[in-house]
C-alpha cells in the first residue's frame, strides 16, 4: 500500500482552446475538472498502475466535496481532514495551435494549527500496514514549515519509506529529516542549492542534493521534463533515463512519474526508473493529471533508455 499525502489538494481544471488570445472570449473545444494537487495527482497514478493508494488530503468547503466525492468516483480510498477554509482551485489553458499550457494557481486560505494536527492524525492512521509515503506539493499557508519534516517522522515511526517531492522551506526541511527517495525538477534543485541548473549538470545537482543531507537519501532523482530524469543511489551509482513517449498534457507528469518510481520500488523492479519515465509520458497523452493507461506506461517503460550516467 502507498500512501500519498495531499495537504494542499485543488481542483484541477483544464481548457482546450484552438488559439489563447489574451483580452478575448474563448469557447473551450474541451474540458476536463478533476481532484487534484500534487498529492492527489500521484494517488490517481498509483491507483491506474494497478497499485494499492490510500489519500489523505487536507480539504474544506464546497471545493473538498467536490475532492473527496472525485476520489471516491475514481476508487481511491481516502482519509480527509476538514478545514474551514475552501480548497484551492487551479486552471490549465492548453493553446492547441501552440501547443503551450498556461497555468492558474489559487492559493487557498491559511489551515489552523488545529487543522494541521488532524491532518498529521489522517496520515498517521492511513500508515497502518503501508510501505510507501509520498509528500507531493506545496504546503498550505498556515502549516508549520516543518510540516513534510514532522510527517517523515511519522512514517519512519511506522516502518514506511517516504518519498519526497517539494521545494523551497519544506523541501529544506524534509531533507533534513532524512527521506529515503526525494525527487525535484530542475527549478526546485536551483532554488535548493541557490545556484542556475541546466539540464546537461543535472546529475552533479543530484550529487549536490546527496551531499547537503544529513541523512543521504536512497535515492536522489532531478527529472528534466521530456529529457527524462537522472539519479543517484545510496551507493554512488548515477544513472539516466528517458522515454520516448509523450504529449501535450504535461501538468501531472512529475507525479505520475514518482507514481511509476515508487510502484516500481515497491514491486523490486530491476529498472525502477523505467517505469517512472513511462508513466510520465504515458499521463502526458491523457488529458487530466495523474490519468494513464497501464499498458501504455509499461510499454514506454520496456523502451526507455536507462543507462549509466
Amino acid at each position: 500500500m502507498i500512501v500519498c499525502a495531499a495537504a494542499n489538494p485543488s481542483i484541477d481544471r483544464l481548457f482546450e482552446v484552438e488559439r489563447l488570445q489574451p483580452g478575448e472570449i474563448h469557447r473551450p473545444a474541451a474540458f476536463a475538472a478533476l481532484a487534484g494537487g500534487k498529492g492527489l495527482n500521484v494517488a490517481r497514478a498509483v491507483a491506474c498502475l494497478g497499485a494499492g493508494a490510500r489519500a489523505v488530503a487536507l480539504v474544506g468547503g464546497h471545493a473538498g466535496r467536490f475532492v473527496a466525492e472525485s476520489l471516491e468516483s475514481d476508487g481511491i480510498a481516502a482519509i480527509f481532514a476538514w478545514s474551514e477554509g475552501e480548497t484551492r482551485s487551479s486552471l490549465s489553458v492548453l493553446d492547441r495551435s501552440a501547443g503551450t499550457l498556461t497555468e492558474f494557481y489559487e492559493q487557498r486560505e491559511a489551515v489552523s494549527s488545529g487543522e494541521w494536527s488532524a491532518f498529521e492524525r489522517g496520515v498517521s492512521d492511513a500508515l497502518a500496514g503501508a510501505s510507501w509515503l509520498t509528500l507531493s506539493g506545496s504546503l498550505p499557508p498556515g502549516a508549520p514549515a516543518d510540516g513534510y519534516a514532522r510527517l517523515i517522522g511519522i512514517a519512519h515511526a511506522n516502518g514506511a519509506r517516504v518519498a519526497l517531492d517539494s521545494r523551497g522551506e519544506a523541501l529544506a526541511h524534509g531533507l533534513a529529516a532524512g527521506p529515503d527517495l526525494v525527487k525535484v525538477n530542475l527549478v526546485e534543485a536551483a532554488e535548493t542549492l541557490a545556484r542556475p541548473v541546466s539540464g546537461v549538470d543535472a546529475v552533479s545537482a543530484a550529487a549536490a542534493l546527496v551531499a547537503i543531507s544529513p541523512a543521504p537519501p536512497q535515492l536522489v532523482v532531478v527529472t528534466r521534463g521530456a529529457e527524462g530524469a537522472v539519479a543517484i543511489d545510496s551507493a554512488g551509482a548515477r544513472w539516466r533515463s528517458r522515454s520516448g513517449g509523450g504529449g501535450p498534457f504535461s501538468v501531472g507528469s512529475g507525479d505520475a512519474f514518482l507514481a511509476g518510481l515508487v510502484v516500481a520500488l515497491e514491486r523490486r523492479a530491476p529498472r525502477p526508473l523505467a517505469l517512472a519515465v513511462g508513466a510520465g509520458a504515458a499521463n502526458a497523452e491523457q488529458r487530466g493529471a495523474g490519468r494513464l493507461d497501464r499498458g501504455r506506461a509499461e510499454q514506454l517503460a520496456a523502451s526507455a533508455e536507462v543507462e549509466p550516467a
